[in-house]
């Protein structure tokens, strides 16, 4: 079952930073019609910030990477969303100390637990047009391909995260500052549902690079 080791997974990141920050424009877009406009600017600050950190981390596991991500997001995004993400990351981490491969199994548990962390403090559930309708998806088929080919499985994750983005279309929010558009809402996706797609596609796309 192939993985990557700790440093190729920092580097993972590192590209997946580069990437949200080239998607600014796309996550605007996204949040002008049912938001205020401020996602691809907070999740640009935010993953730059976590770019330069990631440049001179010194985790020694993979739970502390993710936890310093989350924290660093937590700290720069602003808003709901650094919220969100901040809690994303560091519970994505919290069963992961001593881990020092990203492989299914641990993308998996990173999917899993970050969806629980992010629940928890939010109280979301599938259908509420979050979030959420990506990391549910997502962390159904990861649990799926927990012994298969960490590639393979984050394949299957993309294509999940963008049936969970776009299911989110039909959606009417009922929670967060989108809910109170109502019937507003339908016929666009949730900016969050968005960003996260993005950030598990570029983990699909970068991955293939490195182990192909």
């Amino acid at each position: 079952m192939s993985g990557l080791p700790l440093q190729q997974t920092r580097q993972l990141f590192i590209k997946v930073a580069d990437d949200i920050i080239a998607n600014q424009d796309v996550l605007t877009e996204a949040d002008r019609a049912i938001g205020d406009s401020d996602h691809g600017v907070g999740m640009a600050r935010g993953f730059a910030a976590v770019k330069e950190d990631l440049s001179n981390s010194t985790a020694r596991d993979l739970g502390e990477l993710l936890k310093a991500i989350g924290t660093k997001l937590m700290m720069t995004i602003g808003g709901a969303a650094g919220a969100i993400y901040g809690t994303f990351f560091r519970s994505a981490g919290e069963n992961l100390a001593g881990v020092q491969i990203l492989d299914s199994e641990a993308l998996y548990r990173m999917l899993a637990d970050g969806m629980a962390g992010v629940q928890a403090r939010g109280k979301a559930q599938p259908g509420d047009k979050t979030i959420i309708d990506v990391l549910a998806l997502a962390a159904e088929v990861a649990a799926e391909m927990q012994t298969t080919d960490l590639i393979e499985s984050l394949n299957a994750v993309a294509e999940a995260a963008y049936e969970g983005m776009e299911s989110t279309k039909g959606m009417v929010a009922t929670v967060g500052r989108a809910k109170t558009l109502g019937e507003r809402s339908l016929g666009h996706p949730d900016p969050g549902a968005v960003s996260m797609y993005l950030i598990l596609k570029s983990m699909a796309e970068h991955a293939g690079e490195m182990l192909d």
